[in-house]
């Protein structure tokens, strides 16, 4: 006696095997909104990230350097000129070697901004009248634009300290 099943009853092979995987249109659909999610995440880490940057900066002009160059300024009697820049940070300016006391930066390094670029200094400031301008470029790294990121309270927009 045959004991197989009627071949009515059986479901023809290819109709079991379709029924245990996805179709390539479905593995298409699936990978098309992962990669649109994908998207959405790194855009919004972007501009997570953009925030972070110019809050560094600003960090930086607005405090990080200010014992530093106070420091300098004890020391020396005056701010680093616009000409020695901050470099006279971390090495002596020739012309004062014997009181310079330094370096005065940690490490004994400038730190570059958040895009790569050096900061920007001028004593006398023209921002800070009886002080020193310390910026960034910011983020297009062109000085005298409005992203540009100070140590000075109400600076108008698109300015930069000459």
């Amino acid at each position: 006696m045959n004991t197989s099943l009627p071949s009515v009853r059986r479901r023809p092979r290819a109709l079991r095997s379709a029924g245990r995987g996805f179709t390539m249109m479905e593995l298409l659909v699936v990978l098309a909104i992962l990669g649109l999610l994908a998207g959405l995440a790194i855009s919004n880490v972007t501009g997570i990230f953009g925030g972070a940057q110019a809050s560094t900066a600003q960090l930086f002009v607005k405090e990080s350097m200010k014992t530093s160059l106070f420091t300098y300024r004890m020391t020396m009697g005056d701010y680093p000129s616009t000409a020695d820049g901050l470099q006279a940070l971390v090495t002596a300016p020739g012309s004062k070697a014997d009181r310079w006391r330094g370096p005065y930066i940690e490490g004994g390094k400038i730190p570059l901004d958040p895009w790569g670029e050096p900061y920007q200094y001028a004593s006398p400031g023209s921002k800070n009248k009886g002080g020193y301008d310390l910026w960034s470029k910011g983020p297009d790294k062109q000085s005298g634009t409005g992203d540009d990121i100070g140590n000075w309270d109400d600076a108008p927009a698109g300015g930069s300290p000459k």
